[in-house]
This record gives C-alpha cells, structure tokens and sequence, in this order.
C-alpha cells in the first residue's frame, strides 16, 4: 500500500478541492453581500455531504463487456523490443469493476477460476471472475476485534499455501493467519500462524509468499498501525522481513529496510525480491541471495525508483515473478516489468496509484489492484 493512502485517494482529493473553492467563495460573498450567508453554509453542508456519500457509499460496480473487452484504459510504456514478447502491441489495460477504497493483495484461485482481492479500509475480501462477476467473499478480513480502531484495518496480501488454503496478512489484527474454512465456503473464521517476534507484536503483516517447501516469507512494515509508523503502540522499532518454516520457526531475514512491502521468489528460488516502500533514496527494489544456513545475504539495489518517482502516483509495492523469471512490480505510475537481470523493460501505466498484481493460472492475464480499481491487461 502507498506510503500515504488519503493523498492517493480521488474522493478525498475531490473533496478537497470542493471545499477550499467553496470556502474562497463565502469569504468573497460574505464581504460582498451578508445575505449570502446562510445561502452559502447550506451549499458547502450538502457539498459535504454529497462527497462523503459517494466516499462512503461503497456502490461497486462491475464492468461490462462491450463486444469482446472490458473498457480500456491507461497506457503501456515500452522501453525495449523484449517487452513485445511479454505484452502484445497495442494491448491497453481494463477495467473490470469499480468503487473500492483501496484494494491490494490480489490471488488467483486457479480450481475456481476466481480473482480474490482485499479492500483494506473496507475490512473486507472481494471476489471478480469472468463468468459471476463481483461479490463478497469475506468479512471481516484483516480486523477481528469488536473495538472500533481507525487506520487500514483489513487484510493486505493474500496467498494460498501448498493445500490451497487462503492464508492472510492481517493489518487489524497485526499476526499472519489462515482462514479455518474451505474456499467455496469462506467463514471469517482464522488460525493464528505466527504473531509476534520474541514476544513483541508484529506491526502489520503486508504481503508474503510461500516457497515449494512451505516456508512462508513476510514482510512487515507499519502502514496497518493506526497511526502508521509513529503510532505508540509499535512493540518493535524496525520493520523486517520474516520467514516461518513449514515447522513453524521463526526467522528474522533483515531489520535494515524502512518500508519493506512487496516480496517474491525467483522461479529457482535462490534470490528473494523485496519492494521497499521508502521516501526518497528508499524508493527501491531490493534483490537478496541465500546463504547456506538459509540466511540473507547484503543484497543490492535491484532497481531505484527515485527518477521515476517524480510526478507519478505510488512507490514500489507489491509484485509477481513469473515462471520465466520475469518480474512485475507495481511502483510510481503502474507496473513496471523487468527482466530478471533487472532491466526495465517497460511500464503498464494504470493512471493510478498502483498497489499490486498477480497472474491467472495459465499466466494469460494479469490483474492489478490500482487504487478504487481492479484492472487487468493481456500477456502473451
């Protein structure tokens, strides 16, 4: 998820800029002429209240087909011939349904032919496939307790582990958990995976993947605290990257990153990408080698983000590698692709703040959660 949600978020920038011109507009009439007082508090309370509505509204919508595609959008960038063979010319992302607040942590349910996405401020899971469209899959999802909080409460990353069971990080309830339920009868029922590091609360698992043993690595940044990093009630002063063996061991990997966000494997799974979601000279992708005792290496800086940063929406967040080896990694302006040499072969540019992607099962599409949106572009 973006370093600060709000900024990102089109209703609360509407909101805004209806506000200040409203408040510049009583000022001058109240100068003016008095009796546009009363006139002008009654347009600014229902210019509130309609923004907040359509905030707060939560009215969904799936796209439509016309003929044969979904409404495009965006654009694809291309910065070398190679990205021709990973995203065919002339392809342009879609939309495929609407109205969310933020989604992130999309996973493909391959036996289900379903896309599951999470709306962290909604506290919820969603589900989108081709033939049902958009429903409710799970709620609540990231956030258990009955004390209202503040803050991203929902679930982040989604994954399944290697007997196909939805496997969560929960922002609200700051653990790695499991759902105790089957995925074509989804309860928000959850079993505690691991919760804390030496007995100090974890600050708000983000996302995670499994390797082909069943050791699940996460990441753990604070964006899911109330107060984000500078809430009081952070029980570490870092944020790291953890691995949990299939056994159920613990691991601290590093405590160096400030942000770390997204995570991946490569397809041999010798090196492990983390997204760092950073200010500044922080804007980066990071690549880590394993030692013989399964620790990390130093790494190096897979790819800086900090030019490109510049003018566009987002920070380096979620990300997918590809049987192939290919990486795509959502960061300022959309999902940018790389080989795995770390070659930025070209970026799919959503035009929105771009939180994460995943790949369907035969690797035929990729989906992007993008803010209030949930998109998807053809590959080859």
């Amino acid at each position: 998820m973006p370093v600060n949600y709000f900024s990102n978020n089109p209703y609360w920038r509407k909101i805004s800029l209806k506000l200040q011109k409203i408040q510049q507009t009583i000022l001058i009439r109240l100068i003016m002429n008095k009796t546009y007082y009363l006139t002008l508090l009654l347009t600014t309370a229902i210019a509130i209240s309609s923004c907040k509505t359509k905030f707060s509204g939560k009215k969904h919508k799936n796209f439509e087909k016309t003929d044969t595609t979904f409404i495009k959008t965006g654009s694809v960038q291309r910065y070398s011939p190679r990205l021709d063979d990973i995203i065919p010319p002339g392809e342009l992302p879609e939309i495929i349904a609407e109205g969310f607040e933020w989604t992130e942590g999309p996973v493909w349910l391959p036996e289900q032919d379903i896309l599951l996405f999470s709306d962290i401020p909604e506290n919820s899971v969603f589900q989108w496939s081709e033939k049902d469209g958009l429903k409710l899959f799970l709620k609540p999802a990231g956030y258990t307790d009955t004390i209202s909080r503040g803050g991203e409460t929902g679930s982040n990353g989604l994954l399944l582990d290697k007997e196909g069971r939805l496997v969560l990080c929960q922002h609200g309830d700051r653990r790695m958990a499991r759902m105790d339920a089957p995925l074509d009868k989804p309860e928000p029922s959850y079993i505690t995976l691991v919760d804390n590091w030496q007995g100090k609360r974890f600050n708000s698992p983000n996302d995670a993947i499994f390797n082909s043993r069943g050791d699940l690595f996460f990441t753990d940044p604070a964006y899911g605290m109330e107060n984000g990093f500078e809430d009081s009630k952070r029980e570490m002063n870092f944020t790291g990257v953890y691995k949990l063996t299939a056994e159920g061991v613990l691991t601290l990997l590093t405590d160096q990153m400030t942000a770390p966000n997204g995570i991946g494997l490569s397809p041999d799974e010798s090196k492990l990408y983390v997204a760092n979601s950073g200010e500044g000279d922080q804007a980066i992708w990071m690549e880590y080698g394993f030692r013989e005792d399964g620790s990390l290496d130093e790494g190096r800086i897979f790819h800086n983000a900090l030019q490109e940063k510049k003018g566009e929406q987002g920070a380096p967040d979620g990300l997918e590698v590809r049987k192939d080896g290919i990486i795509f990694a959502t960061g300022p302006g959309g999902v940018w692709i790389f080989s795995p040499e770390g070659e930025h072969l070209g970026t799919v540019k959503t035009g929105q703040a771009t939180s994460n992607c995943t790949l369907d099962d035969d690797g035929r599409y990729l989906y992007i959660t993008a803010d209030m949106y949930i998109m998807r572009i053809r590959l080859k």
